[in-house]
């Protein structure tokens, strides 16, 4: 898989793509990153990427030039364009799991500013991390990146890792203990200790659903 960031800031995305999991994807050759300065295909001698609004109005807009020169000098056959964006479809692990098995992905991450409306012709998907407002869309399409690459098969260690991660399986994870057995007064359920897996199975799928049914209801309407 190849991912292809559009920012203003190629830096920010250093330390978390050279970092655990996706430096791992990327240091195996699963996944390449690159993180491209759309400033450098403004087409213009002071490199001004934003302008004002037509129609007056706060704040600058980013300009189309760019970010279609920048997208044309990357020559992609077919990719998933996706423009970070609050207005976007909410983003959850099924549209992970589906962006998983793409092979080239584009991130158009603006900063500080809205988007000339002409850009979105390019763009296959419209994405949103959440309903509140980021100063950019860098971070988000880092979350994003984190929630997809650690699904492409190779990538962990064990398949397991993921398939029954929260939300994969439509509900919460279950609880988890580790050693010691007990400490400062809180014991290990006996269950777990017992050795009969079908039992701890049952007991994990009940524990899943009532944490579900406590924390989040709502994922159970929708299904």
């Amino acid at each position: 898989m190849n991912i292809h960031y559009l920012t203003l800031f190629p830096e920010m995305y250093q330390g978390v793509l050279n970092t655990s999991i996706l430096g791992r994807a990327k240091e195996k050759g699963i996944v390449n990153y690159h993180a491209v300065n759309f400033r450098d295909y403004s087409g213009n001698k002071h490199n001004k990427v934003d302008d004002y609004p037509y129609g007056g109005g706060a704040g600058m807009v980013l300009k189309p030039e760019p970010v279609f020169n920048a997208m044309e000098a990357m020559d992609l056959k077919s990719p998933r364009v996706i423009l970070m964006c609050p207005q976007g479809r909410p983003f959850n692990q099924k549209m992970a799991e589906e962006l998983s098995e793409e092979e080239d992905i584009v991130f158009i991450c603006g900063h500080y500013e809205g988007y000339d409306e002409r850009i979105r012709t390019l763009v296959t998907d419209e994405v949103s991390i959440g309903d509140y407002v980021l100063t950019g869309g860098e971070l988000a399409s880092m979350t994003m990146t984190d929630a997809i690459v650690r699904l492409i098969p190779g990538v962990l260690s064990r398949e397991e890792s993921h398939q029954e991660d929260s939300f994969s399986t439509g509900m919460l994870e279950h609880p988890h203990y580790t050693r010691p057995r007990e400490y400062r007064g809180m014991e290990v359920p006996e269950v777990l200790l017992n050795g009969n897996h079908a039992l701890i199975e049952q007991w994990r799928r009940e524990e899943s659903l009532k944490r579900t049914r406590e924390r989040r209801p709502d994922l159970l309407s929708d299904q």
